[in-house]
């Protein structure tokens, strides 16, 4: 595994060059503020009637359409949803992609399942930070910032890799690690990182638990503090020091009772289950399928949003959050361009 540090990157390789990022969500305002205050010339891509230009323009960033920034611009990066990239790339980047361009992203989905066929002629890398584009810009003000991962699908220019690690520097990336991989790496562990474990698996386990204690008769309240609220204590540990400090830091009843139950939860047959995700992934089952839903009447996903929000542990965590003012307290900064 190579990572690469701040000393391994240099920001000249993006001084006289002009970048575009497409898109002022989550992680296009942090990607295109910490470009800019790297000294870098970014304009921002949106569509002329985006509730976003403003955004942008008042945190002082040029803005552009996204056929005018694509046709100004040295280096794209697309930081649109998954399922909203290829219109948006046939119809406003690709006619202006001439030879020695840069196209860049921060996730593998479009390239590596072929949605987006880029030229031959242009570069194609990813910056993909790990971690929530507020956290990129936070870390990035404190002086530092999150790690990323890199790849080159396509290096027309010979310099692929330059430039990539250059972007890295410049939202902060380097100084907690870059590591290099593949587009297709990347994609896949993505995808079933989140429907696995991080928000199905997660999401499913909770909403168990919790179905389980107000069946036995326990308060609603009381079964919402123990499957879900307590969840950040535990997913805290495991972020600061793996399952070591987690199980350092719980009492040993906590302990032992996790180590002895929890492989009756998620057993053989749960890791077969894994294995048909991860296939359905790696086939291109999955992204065919989230396409077609997501371009489509979005019917399903529709109704599956809606069983989510009108679950049990939704209403009643709805109303205890309420009465937790601390939760209220945001720091300003996680708040701009979201």
């Amino acid at each position: 595994m190579k990572v690469y540090y701040s000393d391994d990157a240099s920001l000249d390789n993006l001084k006289g060059k002009k970048v575009a990022v497409i898109g002022f969500g989550s992680q296009g305002h942090a990607h295109s503020l910490n470009l800019m205050d790297s000294g870098i010339n970014v304009a921002v891509g949106l569509r002329k009637e985006s509730a976003s230009w403003a955004k942008a323009e008042a945190a002082g960033l040029a803005v552009k359409t996204v056929s005018d920034a694509s046709a100004w611009a040295d280096i794209i990066m697309i930081l649109l949803p998954d399922q909203t990239q290829k219109a948006v790339y046939d119809a406003e980047i690709a006619p202006h992609l001439t030879a020695g361009k840069t196209l860049a992203f921060a996730h593998g989905f479009n390239i590596h399942f072929k949605v987006i066929v880029p030229p031959a002629n242009v570069n194609v890398i990813m910056i993909a930070p790990k971690s929530p584009g507020h956290l990129v810009r936070r870390t990035y003000v404190q002086g530092n910032g999150v790690p990323c991962l890199i790849a080159i699908h396509q290096d027309a220019t010979g310099n692929a890799l330059a430039l990539a690690l250059a972007w890295s520097k410049g939202i902060g990336g380097t100084f907690a690690g870059v590591i290099e991989t593949t587009f297709k790496d990347e994609t896949e562990t993505d995808l079933f990182g989140e429907q696995a474990v991080l928000c199905g698996g997660s999401a499913e386990i909770i909403k168990a638990g919790f179905e389980t204690l107000v069946e036995a008769g326990y308060s609603p309240e009381l079964a919402y503090f123990e499957c879900m609220h307590e969840l950040k204590l535990i997913v805290d540990l495991y972020y600061e020091g793996g399952l070591t400090r987690m199980n350092y830091s719980v009492s040993d009843t906590a302990e032992y009772g996790g180590m002895t139950r929890g492989p009756r939860l998620v057993t053989g047959e749960t890791k077969k289950e894994m294995k048909k995700i991860l296939e359905e992934i790696q086939s291109g089952q999955f992204a065919k399928e989230f396409l077609a839903e997501t371009n489509g009447d979005k019917a399903n996903f529709e109704k599956l949003r809606k069983e989510n929000r009108e679950h049990p542990i939704e209403k009643v965590g709805t109303k205890l959050r309420g009465m937790m003012s601390f939760l209220f307290k945001k720091d300003k900064r996680e708040e701009v361009g979201v």
